[in-house]
């Protein structure tokens, strides 16, 4: 299983413990398990839903009412008021940039590129973002700083797509650049509630953190999170300037699934591939991994207990065939993602990873 696709850990707390009488986490199920010569080596717990865009569960395991870190599988949610508020007509954020705002990506060099131009025209430079200097996930960018000299910088970071647009949104609503980031401005109230209303979180579901990137990070109910993924990859129901913002980052996501993750190790950028945009996913750190399904009125959120991707990746295409996300000949293009044999570093076959969810 690939590993490529981390992101920065948690750093501060939650604004908020957790609701009301729930104990700190649920006694999920195992739903990955590793064996070795015959016997179990690992196994991994979790909860996993799928809902419709009216919100009503349609199938899942563990406690999908617990709320969890949603991390940067909001990133389609936080770019709401991007669109709706003005600003992206505004600053002509074209479908590249608004692909990166939705992004965890390896800063591989079009990344950079993107996002250093999006700076650029709004006046800004790579020290304006908060969200802090991260080597490139891609070795190939990070051999070629190494090679240059020279040091990664906030631009490399995989949320700076995120924080451009933001900064965009900032600037928009008139909100001091250096004060983008801070929960209580009119910017950051506008995604909060972009967040409440997608994914019809009710009083005291809804708290927030502060995320890796340093940008707000919102907890809530696995099965709130779903909703909001199902409404943004249908949102026929929604008033027309959310359906008109969900139908264009859904149709960007599509049209450029090597901005939203890699060009080569990315399970959003492959399911984008495989299923020909028919699926909208994204990757949230700690082993949250969201979808919504088009035509389908159908979201997927899920949650590895121990945050570990190896049980995620192989969870979520397997998810996916079941409830016939993916066609048998998308599935089969995912076969890098998939449960199956696990090989040591001379290539032996010496164990395998089951699904069992």
């Amino acid at each position: 299983m690939h590993l490529f696709e981390s992101e920065n850990d948690e750093r501060e707390s939650a604004d908020g413990a957790g609701l009301p009488g729930r104990a700190p986490w649920p006694e999920n199920p195992i739903l990955v398990r590793l064996w070795r010569a015959g016997n179990v080596e690992s196994v991994h717990r979790g909860a996993w839903v799928v809902v419709d865009a009216d919100g009503a569960v349609v199938d899942g395991q563990g406690d999908w009412n617990h709320p969890v870190f949603a991390r940067s599988s909001t990133k389609s949610l936080q770019a709401l008021p991007l669109i709706e508020s003005g600003a992206a007509e505004r600053f002509g954020i074209t479908d590249e940039e608004l692909a990166l705002a939705l992004a965890s990506h390896h800063a591989e060099e079009r990344h950079v590129r993107v996002v250093q131009g999006l700076l650029e025209r709004l006046g800004l430079k790579h020290e304006h973002l908060q969200c802090g200097a991260q080597a490139p996930t891609d070795a190939r960018a990070r051999a070629a700083l190494s090679k240059a000299g020279l040091k990664p910088t906030a631009v490399h970071n995989n949320c700076s797509g995120k924080h451009a647009c933001f900064l965009a949104l900032a600037l928009h609503m008139g909100v001091d650049p250096a004060r983008y980031l801070e929960r209580e401005n009119e910017a950051q109230s506008a995604v909060r509630r972009a967040v409440e209303e997608m994914s019809g979180t009710r009083r005291g579901e809804l708290s927030v953190a502060v995320d890796g990137c340093s940008a707000p990070t919102f907890r809530l109910p696995l099965a709130r999170l779903a909703t909001a993924l199902a409404r943004m990859a249908n949102p026929e129901k929604l008033r027309p300037a959310r359906r008109n913002a969900c139908e264009r980052m859904v149709r960007v996501a599509a049209a450029h699934p090597d901005l939203i993750g890699a060009s080569q190790g990315s399970l959003c950028s492959d399911l984008l591939r495989a299923s020909e945009g028919k699926l909208f996913p994204k990757l949230g750190a700690e082993a949250v991994y969201v979808l919504g399904v088009r035509g389908k009125s159908r979201g997927l959120a899920l949650k590895i207990d121990d945050g570990n991707y190896r049980a995620m990746q192989p969870l979520v295409v397997a998810l996916c065939e079941r409830f016939g996300f993916l066609a048998p000949d998308e599935a089969a293009r995912l076969e890098t993602w998939r449960q199956g044999p696990i090989r040591n570093w001379a290539g032996v076959e010496v164990g395998r990873t089951e699904v069992v969810a």
